[in-house]
């Protein structure tokens, strides 16, 4: 009886909790295609070609040209676009079919019409993600959760920061992290992504932030510099611990065929096996990766 509700509960935390999707996302500037491969070369689950933040207003038309140059199946990789406010995005939306794009990210993502030009100018199987970048894009998450091709949010943090006048980003940032989370969930969406984190030489500060953003349910985070990729992914994965915890739990509970039975002297239930089901999934998952 165990076990079958334990298969039960795994491929349902499989398809619904996004076990598959990466943990880490690496930015690179979409003007320096000279770093192009060497992101690709730094661990990271997916690498983003950023044409917004990170290229300056006179750079945009050659960084386009050189993403569009370079682009190939052969090295997936995320775009992120330009805002739809700005003056470039629909030239962006040229690139979201080219071969090679493994999805696209739309920076301060406010409106449904925006996820659906995106999906109308992108492959079928392009994933979208929007960034929850302002108190619109937070007020209308409900709604872009429910536009074509999302896969999960993103949170920009920072401009989050800044469009809501908040000053920090431990429990002054809480309750909205928790409701990017519930949003997810409720609307079938992979755990969220976090922010990034300004510091690239503070592996603490990293690691710190990612052991939070792994707590209140996010999946994965944004990383600034290769750097900052091998502690996310390091905190994104189960523990030793937790693994250890993990196989007592599914010992015991196929040991008893469906009885009562405790671990380290509390309860198992249902929950706790899915949660088992889940620590050891992602552990499997690890050594596919």
């Amino acid at each position: 009886m165990w076990q079958s509700m334990c298969w039960v509960c795994r491929d349902r935390f499989r398809t619904d909790m996004g076990l598959l999707a990466p943990r880490s996302y690496l930015f690179v500037p979409g003007n320096r295609p000279d770093r192009y491969a060497k992101a690709l070369a730094a661990g990271a689950d997916a690498v983003i070609v950023d044409l917004e933040d990170a290229v300056p207003p006179n750079d945009k038309p050659s960084g386009r040209a050189s993403l569009a140059a370079w682009l190939s199946p052969e090295h997936p990789v995320l775009i992120r676009v330009n805002s739809s406010e700005s003056q470039w995005f629909r030239e962006d939306l040229a690139l979201c079919k080219k071969p090679g794009v493994a999805g696209v990210l739309l920076p301060k993502a406010e409106g449904a019409e925006d996820i659906r030009a995106i999906a109308e100018h992108s492959a079928s199987a392009t994933p979208i993600l929007p960034l929850i970048e302002t108190a619109r894009g937070f007020w209308n998450a409900h709604a872009l959760a429910q536009g074509p091709k999302v896969q999960r949010f993103i949170f920009g943090t920072i401009d989050f920061q800044l469009d809501l006048g908040i000053q920090g980003e431990e429990e002054e940032l809480l309750y909205f992290r928790s409701q990017l989370v519930l949003v997810s969930r409720v609307a079938g969406l992979e755990p969220p992504v976090d922010g990034v984190t300004t510091s690239i030489d503070d592996l603490e500060r990293i690691r710190t932030d990612t052991l939070r953003a792994r707590r209140l349910g996010f999946g994965a985070k944004l990383c600034i510099h290769p750097r900052q990729v091998s502690p996310v992914n390091v905190c994104l994965e189960p523990t030793a611990e937790e693994e250890s915890w993990a196989r007592r739990i599914m010992e015991a509970a196929e040991a008893v065929h469906g009885a009562a039975v405790s671990v380290d002297g509390k309860m198992v239930d249902r929950p706790v096996i899915a949660r088992a089901e889940t620590v050891l999934a992602r552990i499997k998952q690890r050594g596919q990766r």
